[in-house]
């Protein structure tokens, strides 16, 4: 009996992984920050990690803010924004520390620091690689001619344009 050979499968695009654990990171670390905002932190007079660290939830609400601007933006702006995604991080790690609190409060703030520390470090190796919204598509003045007239066929009808027609 002869084997036959497994069909091969096409090679993933470059780039959209990381795009979706940096996602995956900035909502795991806003989801923490929201629930380290909302246990109870001070027993004695019940009050919650939003009442006695009040950056929480500021933080929680500048990671789902980064996960829009980490889909929409590109190139060396994502970097930018992976320096002030990995310093949101870092300032979450900082508030963990300065706020004591139960373990339970401070180990939430920890995985949220982690999780955004570790986001904003792989939007400044890889960001400028990862793909964007919208990165496919160009407005009308810019489309480019290509060699293919098939392909020139279907830019024409994308950008509305009827290419039976004679000029």
């Amino acid at each position: 009996m002869s084997e036959s050979p497994a069909p091969e499968r096409p090679a993933p695009r470059p780039g959209r992984r990381p795009l979706w654990i940096v996602v995956a990171l900035l909502l795991l670390g806003a989801v923490a920050l929201w629930g380290a905002s909302a246990v109870t932190w001070d027993a004695s007079a019940d009050r919650s990690g939003g009442e006695v660290v009040p950056a929480l939830t500021p933080l929680a609400l500048l990671c789902l803010a980064a996960i829009a601007a980490v889909v929409a933006l590109g190139g060396w702006v994502r970097r930018v924004l992976g320096v002030v995604v990995l310093l949101a991080g870092v300032a979450a790690a900082f508030q963990g520390v300065d706020a004591g609190g139960p373990a339970l409060g401070r180990g939430l703030v920890f995985l949220a620091a982690s999780a955004v520390v570790a986001a904003g470090v792989l939007l400044l190796v890889r960001g400028s690689a990862m793909p964007r919204l919208g990165g496919g598509y160009q407005t009308p003045g810019a489309a480019k001619r290509t060699t293919d007239p098939e392909r020139e066929l279907w830019n024409a009808l994308e950008r509305g344009d009827d290419p039976t027609e004679r000029d």
